[in-house]
C-alpha cells in the first residue's frame, strides 16, 4: 500500500475560514456557512495586518454565533464549545480540557524532569520514548478530571509544530486517533502562537494589536500580533535561546535539574552578586531584535574554568567558597541575559509603534517568562513605554494543554480546522508535524542573513500561509 503524506499541498485547505458541509440538512448547512462567510469577511483576516478594525472585538461579536457540531447535527453556542488541547512538543507531555467561555475544566502535564537530570538535558529519542509511554494515561486522566468523555467534546487541538518531530508525533497520532474515532474535527496549532494566545485566555481585556516576547528553551521570538493568525517577526533566535543559556549553564554549575536550568539559576543567583563577573552583553553592534546566547555561553563556560569549579560535585555538596563563586557566576549571568533581553525588547517596542500606534500591551510567555527577575526587568521597560505587561501564571507560561485548547477554541470561531481524519488510518500513514515553523513574516529592518535563520525556514510562516488561503476566498 502506498504511503498516506500529509504535505504542504494540503496547506491551504487546512487553514480554510469556511467550514466544508457539515450538517445533513443541507439547507441547514448553507444558511450555516453563508452567515458565518458574511461574519468572517468583515474581518481584517480578509485585509491588510494594518487594518484598524481588530478581530479581537470581531471575535467577541461571533462568541454568539452558533457553530455546528461534527458528530451530529445539533447546533451549540461558541461558549459551550469544549476542546481538547494535546501538546508533546518537547520534553512534557500536556493535555487539557477548555470550554468556549475560558473555563479550564482540567489540565495534566506529565513531567520528564527525571530524565532531563540523568541526561543533562532533552534526548530527543528518548523524550519521543516517553511522550509514547504516557500520552494515553494522559489524556485519559484529563478528561477524566473533566468527568466528560470523548464524546462530549466538540474538537481536538494539538500542536504540529515547532518542535522535536519524533515528540510532535506522539501528540498528533494520538489526537487524530481521538478525532476519528469520536468523528470529531482536528486542529492543528502553532507551538508559538498558543504561547502568544493563551494570554487572552487570562487577560479577557488583551485585544489585537500588541507585542509578545516568547521565550522558552528552543525560541526567542519577538512578534507584533496584528490578529489571529497574523504575525510581523520583529526578532528571532540567531543561535541559542535563551532557555538554553539557562540551561546549560546551570548544568555547568552542577544545579539540580529537575526543575530545569531557569529555576535553578534564579534560585542560586539570590545569593550572589550580579556585578561580579563582567560578562558582555550579546550582539550590542547589531541594531535588530535578533538574540544571541551562544557567545554568553562561551563566556560563562570560560568562568568556570577560571574558578576550578566541578560541576561534578552537586551544588548541595560544595563548599562554602565554592558555593559563592556559583551564585555570582549565575547572578552576573542572569543579569547579561536579561539586559539582552531588554534592549531587544526596547527596540521591537519602537519598531512596533511606528506601525501600529495602537499598541497598549506587551505579552511574555513561554517558559522563562516564569522567573520573576525577567519579569520584573521587562516591566521597568513596559512601565517607560507607557504600556501594560501581560504574563500568564508560571503554569500556563511552560508547556501546557491549555493554551493549545484556547489556541483551538479561537481557530475553530474563525472556521481554521480540519475534518475528522479516517477511522483507520493506514499503518504507513505520514503525520503533518513541522519542526521548524516560523510564525510570521520578517521585518524588513529586523532581518538577517544569519545561515542558521536561513535553514530554519523549512515550511512557509503561519501567517503567510493564512493570508494565501483568504486570498483564495
Amino acid at each position: 500500500m502506498a504511503s498516506s503524506v500529509s504535505t504542504l499541498s494540503f496547506a491551504f485547505s487546512r487553514l480554510n475560514f469556511i467550514p466544508k458541509p457539515l450538517l445533513s440538512s443541507p439547507l441547514k448547512t448553507l444558511k450555516w456557512q453563508k452567515q458565518l462567510l458574511l461574519t468572517a469577511r468583515h474581518s481584517p483576516l480578509f485585509s491588510s495586518p494594518s487594518s484598524s478594525f481588530s478581530l479581537s472585538s470581531h471575535f467577541s461579536t461571533i462568541r454568539n454565533c452558533i457553530s455546528p457540531k461534527y458528530n451530529n447535527e445539533k447546533a451549540i453556542p461558541v461558549e459551550d464549545l469544549v476542546v481538547l488541547g494535546i501538546e508533546t512538543s518537547c520534553d512534557d507531555t500536556a493535555a487539557a480540557v477548555v470550554r468556549g467561555n475560558g473555563e479550564i475544566l482540567s489540565q495534566v502535564v506529565s513531567s520528564q524532569a527525571d530524565l532531563l537530570a540523568r541526561n543533562g538535558g532533552v534526548d530527543p529519542k528518548m523524550a519521543g520514548e516517553a511522550h509514547s509511554q504516557v500520552i494515553d494515561q494522559v489524556v485519559q486522566e484529563t478528561l477524566d478530571k473533566a468527568n466528560l468523555t470523548e464524546k462530549d467534546l466538540s474538537a481536538v487541538a494539538v500542536t504540529i509544530g515547532p518542535g522535536l518531530s519524533i515528540c510532535l508525533r506522539v501528540g498528533v497520532q494520538k489526537a487524530r486517533k481521538v478525532a476519528g474515532r469520536f468523528n470529531l474535527p482536528i486542529i492543528s496549532v502553532h507551538h508559538m502562537e498558543a504561547h502568544t494566545l493563551v494570554a487572552r485566555l487570562i487577560e479577557k481585556n488583551l485585544q489585537f494589536p500588541f507585542v509578545a516576547l516568547l521565550i522558552s528553551g528552543g525560541h526567542n521570538l519577538l512578534i507584533l500580533a496584528h490578529d489571529l493568525g497574523q504575525y510581523t517577526q520583529l526578532g528571532t533566535t540567531i543561535d541559542d535561546a535563551i532557555g538554553e543559556a539557562f540551561d546549560k549553564t546551570a548544568k555547568w554549575l552542577g544545579l539540580d535539574m529537575r526543575r530545569s536550568g531557569g529555576p535553578a539559576i534564579e534560585e542560586l543567583a539570590g545569593e550572589g552578586n550580579a556585578e561580579s563577573v563582567r560578562f558582555s552583553i550579546p550582539m550590542k553592534q547589531h541594531k535588530d531584535c535578533n538574540f544571541s546566547y551562544a557567545g554568553l555561553k562561551t563566556q560563562v563556560k570560560l568562568a568556570i574554568a577560571s574558578k576550578n569549579i566541578d560541576a561534578t560535585i552537586p551544588i548541595s555538596c560544595a563548599s562554602s567558597q565554592d558555593r559563592s563563586s556559583r551564585a555570582d557566576i549565575a547572578a552576573s549571568f542572569q543579569r547579561v541575559a536579561v539586559l539582552h533581553l531588554e534592549e531587544r525588547c526596547q527596540r521591537a517596542i519602537e519598531w512596533a509603534l511606528k506601525i501600529e500606534p495602537s499598541i497598549k500591551s506587551l505579552v511574555v510567555s513561554g517558559g522563562v517568562a516564569s522567573n520573576q527577575y525577567v519579569r520584573a526587568r521587562l516591566n521597568q521597560i513596559v512601565k517607560n513605554n507607557g504600556l501594560q505587561l501581560v504574563c500568564p501564571p508560571p503554569s500556563l507560561c511552560t508547556d501546557n494543554g491549555v493554551m493549545v485548547a484556547w489556541t483551538g477554541i479561537e481557530q475553530f470561531v474563525v472556521g481554521r480546522y480540519d475534518p475528522p481524519p479516517p477511522v483507520n488510518e493506514p499503518e504507513d500513514f505520514v503525520y503533518d508535524v513541522r519542526p521548524r515553523w516560523p510564525l510570521g513574516e520578517e521585518y524588513a529592518e529586523g532581518r538577517s542573513k544569519a545561515r542558521s535563520l536561513r535553514r530554519v525556514r523549512i515550511y512557509p510562516s503561519l501567517t503567510s500561509l493564512v493570508q494565501a488561503s483568504l486570498q483564495q476566498q
